[in-house]
């Protein structure tokens, strides 16, 4: 079986990502809480590609999200599927006393 870890980087990725996520969660029948309420079997054939079944029998997408600034993270987790998310990967980098391009390069 396979299983995709999902990288979503920097402003457009994280906006491209998330509708990604919706797309996948309607193609699956998972709600924005991450509970399963599909009609058809077919939907959770290979559900385990994308998501990790929790032990609250909720499934969590298999994703990493990544920025230099929390603006975009805090957009994604006050969206509809930010609750899908869990919240240990969201990742950002954020030092005020350095521009952000200079950060993103020196590390």
């Amino acid at each position: 079986m396979r299983e995709i870890v999902h990288v979503q980087a920097g402003q457009c990725g994280n906006q491209i990502g998330t509708k990604f996520w919706e797309v996948i969660s309607d193609e699956h029948g998972i709600d924005p809480a991450g509970n399963y309420v599909g009609d058809s079997s077919l939907q959770l054939e290979r559900i385990n590609v994308y998501y990790n079944e929790a032990s609250s029998h909720k499934f969590v997408p298999r994703a990493v999200l990544l920025d230099l600034e929390p603006g975009t993270m805090d957009s994604v987790r006050s969206g509809a599927f930010g609750e899908l998310f869990r919240p240990d990967n969201f990742i950002f980098v954020f030092h005020p006393a350095c521009p952000q391009k200079e950060l993103g390069f020196s590390q």
